[in-house]
């Protein structure tokens, strides 16, 4: 019981570092456009996430029971796990550099459950094919995962040029001085539309870890003692309950609103110099981006998708305004996060085994 109490908190722990890690990039572009100041943006993105959070589970789902086979998933093994990613969290965020908490998530489950496999690949859920289903519809780590990796910053970079194009197209005779105005307002739209489509893709993750952790506690028979008041931990099919989804929509609020300057300023001041109009594109591209794939189930990257969007609104401004070589610290932390915190967590679990702790 102690350890279940205990994955709880270590995953409401990783939300609240989601919250500011993750929300900062969420809400860079409206700072750095000046906009809204970091304070107000700050309380934007906490109302917005906080109820994005709320808007469905196909996320959940996928991090919960679609990466990896679930007999091999402990208590112990998702709080190694989570702590993996917590690390590589921290670390980047104190270097101001924006990785992802998604792809840190799912490395650490991925390292950790390797780890209590021994070794054994089978653990992971690499593709499941559903012929009734298109492809982009089918379940696994490859489907859901590791393609959108690639094809959601992708889809930032090359939407975010033609948007910013197109807006460039119906504006080129208005004044930038109307032009500033306008889309000073339209970018409160487009960053509460951000905010909204980070709660409802990033929370999901938590919610699913939570979500898992109950349920294989449940087969292990750890809860057939719980007194009455404490029967709502169990938890006999996988399913997301409503006390899951509102206690990590209020944890991620929370983490909005301590804030994240550190990445606020890498994304909205030192990548390339925005005014409304592109913070607009930017946000509109990224949001957009981030709900296709909640639909589908698809846990991927507020960082990947909001950075890219920069990026292909920077480079449609002017290619030599971008600081490439921030550009490629960005992307060398992508490629990084999730060998990095599975190996975290393959090396947390394997120390836990040492220490008993783990079969």
């Amino acid at each position: 019981m102690t350890l279940i109490l205990t994955v709880i908190l270590v995953a409401l722990i990783f939300e609240y570092i989601n919250g500011f890690h993750d929300t900062a990039n969420s809400i860079a572009t409206v700072v750095g456009t000046k906009v809204l100041s970091p304070r107000q943006a700050v309380v934007l993105a906490a109302v917005t996430n906080l109820f994005g959070a709320l808007a469905g589970t196909a996320v959940a789902t996928t991090i919960g029971k679609g990466l990896v086979d679930t007999q091999y998933v402990t208590s112990a093994v998702i709080v190694c796990g989570l702590v993996g990613g917590i690390i590589w969290n921290l670390i980047t965020w104190w270097f101001g550099l924006p990785s992802s908490s998604t792809h840190a998530l799912i490395g650490g489950l991925l390292g950790a459950t390797l780890a209590a496999a021994h070794n054994n690949w089978s653990v992971i859920i690499w593709s499941t094919p559903d012929p009734a289903k298109p492809w982009y519809a089918w379940g696994g780590l490859l489907y859901k995962v590791i393609l959108p990796m690639f094809t959601s910053p992708l889809l930032g970079f090359v939407v975010g040029v033609l948007l910013i194009a197109l807006l460039y197209g119906c504006l080129r005779t208005v004044k930038p001085l109307i032009v500033n105005q306008v889309f000073g307002k339209l970018q409160l739209l487009s960053a509460g539309y951000m905010g909204f489509s980070h709660g409802s893709n990033d929370a999901q993750k938590t919610m699913g870890i939570i979500a898992l952790a109950l349920f294989s506690a449940t087969k292990a028979g750890e809860f057939k003692d719980l007194p009455a008041w404490l029967s709502f931990l169990q938890t006999p099919t996988f399913e997301i309950a409503v006390w899951v989804k509102i206690v990590c929509a209020l944890t991620m609020a929370a983490g909005t609103a301590a804030g994240g300057w550190r990445i606020i300023k890498t994304l909205g001041h030192k990548m390339v110099r925005l005014q409304p109009v592109h913070g607009f594109a930017a946000e509109t591209t990224a949001a957009t981006v981030l709900m296709t794939a909640a639909h589908f189930g698809m846990p991927v990257s507020t960082t990947h998708a909001i950075s890219t969007s920069i990026m292909g609104v920077g480079t449609a401004k002017n290619p030599n305004a971008l600081r490439w070589e921030l550009v490629e610290r960005i992307i060398w932390t992508w490629i990084l996060t999730i060998p990095a915190t599975g190996g975290i967590a393959y090396l947390l679990v394997r120390a836990a085994r040492l220490a008993g702790w783990v079969g």
